[in-house]
């Protein structure tokens, strides 16, 4: 085992809380991102973030929405995720647990790369079918353009009504994400360039934002505080 956390120890662990323009968040997301207790907090050894309905300021731009995004101190190369954790469910809420190049961001998106190992778009607004989830990889394309490739997978209940392990396996020849075991995307990084952001170190970022492209926006049925319920996150040797 690299790393085995049941909270966002300060050893191990950083909130990022400054937007990356200064004001405002990608992909038209609504929240804040905070420190506060109030957004994260572990109790009985679960990890919760919490998004919030409330008029928050941060450097000048006031939004009406927070939340909290961690990303790992520690970077590694290859190997096996799980993270056992409950998700949101209501409308707007996006909980995503992924992760970016270790030179990001130097070398900018997407070049450095991104795995996103989970995704979810709370209550699914935009589809519906509301137990599915997503993982997909991000990087620069042969011609130079975006490329993205992903799947999901649709649970048999809600994801918010009990705990589910998701799971990233990530070696020299491939990517495969998993839930509760089932293998459900893969895909093939042994030869290209344009994997090569797959064969660099990567760090690890969990949040939940309020709002935006994946997700859509909450409704008047978005009950709020939202909170993403996590029992332990382990990175582990292959």
């Amino acid at each position: 085992i690299i790393e085995r956390i049941n909270s966002p120890e300060i050893s191990k662990w950083h909130h990022q809380i400054h937007p990356p323009n200064g004001h405002s968040w990608f992909n038209g997301e609504h929240q804040h991102y905070t420190n506060r207790i109030e957004n994260s907090s572990v109790s009985n050894g679960t990890l919760r973030i919490k998004s919030k309905k409330e008029t928050y300021t941060y450097n000048g731009s006031t939004k009406q929405y927070t939340s909290a995004r961690i990303n790992s101190k520690f970077s590694f190369l290859y190997g096996r995720v799980d993270i056992r954790a409950k998700l949101p469910n209501s409308a707007g809420t996006w909980p995503a647990f992924w992760t970016l190049g270790a030179n990001f961001p130097a070398v900018g998106w997407p070049a450095c790369g991104e795995i996103d190992i989970l995704e979810y778009a709370g209550g699914n607004p935009l589809s519906n079918d509301k137990n599915k989830i997503n993982s997909s990889t991000h990087h620069w394309s042969d011609n130079g353009s975006h490329a993205s490739y992903g799947n999901s997978i649709t649970h048999t209940q809600p994801l918010s009504s009990d705990y589910n392990i998701y799971e990233l396996i990530w070696t020299n020849d491939y990517i495969e994400t998993r839930l509760n075991g089932k293998s459900f995307h893969v895909i093939d990084i042994k030869s290209g360039s344009v994997h090569e952001p797959f064969h660099n170190k990567h760090f690890l970022i969990l949040n939940v934002a309020v709002g935006g492209n994946f997700s859509g926006s909450p409704d008047d049925e978005t009950v709020f505080p939202q909170q993403l319920m996590v029992d332990y996150i382990r990175v582990y040797n292959l």
